[in-house]
């Protein structure tokens, strides 16, 4: 194991990065169709394909995940991967056509780097032909425009990111994570409850009012677990547990706070 959720069996994870622009996306492909779930949080999303995902709802697979940056421009994106999933035959039988299943969530990075230059069908393309089943690169890559600790004053903003970590339980089972962090909290550390960042926030001073829909953090958790729509869902749910133990505030009005689950056992 390499300790990012690739480590689940089935999983492969691709990044389209332009750092001049300060944008990019990561797209998290399934094998195999997966059980999916999602829960949304925050008051500012930008998300594409997540109604499907509830238990009420009819499709009961799901072929890939994209976590963008562009806010809602970058959800163009999954045009690209459903054409790279179509070309491989890879989608929900509807009797006539193959249609793949792609959720997404974006990330408002319009203000660092170049805001007329988003992710777009290309760009998602780009990302699933990088796709690997091995170690992925985190930081600055896809959504690089990512920053965080913007409570008291944006312009003192620190750089955000992407990160990855997996577990294997007692019986086995793999569960594994992706997060793109732009929050517009104080990243903490969950045992010493320490700032990792933003320290310098509660002695500015200066501090600029805030810009609603310009926050997100988006992540996807997956698992080896066979599970149902329910439990995919309540899986969604958990993780903005550990969204609320890391960041602070968490799922404010001013962030899109969105968590996916894909369960592939």
């Amino acid at each position: 194991m390499h300790d990012d959720i690739t480590d689940v069996p089935g999983i492969r994870v691709g990044h389209d990065t332009n750092v001049e622009a300060g944008t990019g996306c990561t797209v998290i492909l399934c094998d195999t169709p997966a059980v999916g779930g999602v829960d949304v949080r925050g008051g500012a999303p930008a998300t594409h394909e997540t109604d499907l995902l509830r238990p009420l709802h009819m499709v009961n697979e799901v072929h890939a995940v994209v976590l963008t940056g562009g806010s809602a421009f970058g959800l163009a994106t999954t045009s690209g991967v459903m054409r790279y999933l179509e070309e491989r035959n890879i989608g929900y039988n509807t009797g006539i056509a193959r249609v793949p299943i792609v959720s997404a969530a974006a990330i408002f990075d319009l203000a660092l780097g170049r805001p007329d230059i988003r992710p777009d069908a290309a760009s998602g393309y780009r990302a699933c032909e990088q796709a690997t089943h091995g170690p992925i690169p985190l930081g600055n890559v896809g959504g690089t425009g990512a920053t965080v600790a913007k409570m008291r004053n944006p312009l003192r903003a620190t750089k955000g990111g992407l990160g990855s970590a997996s577990t294997q339980l007692p019986d086995g089972t793999i569960v594994g994570a992706i997060v793109v962090v732009n929050a517009v909290g104080d990243i903490i550390d969950p045992q010493t409850q320490q700032a990792l960042t933003g320290t310098h926030a509660s002695s500015d001073q200066h501090a600029q009012p805030l810009k609603p829909f310009s926050n997100t953090t988006i992540a996807v958790v997956a698992t080896s677990a066979a599970l149902n729509k329910n439990a995919t869902n309540k899986i969604a749910q958990m993780a903005h547990n550990g969204l609320a133990q890391a960041i602070w505030p968490a799922h404010t009005m001013f962030d899109g706070d969105t968590a996916f689950a894909l369960a592939l056992g």
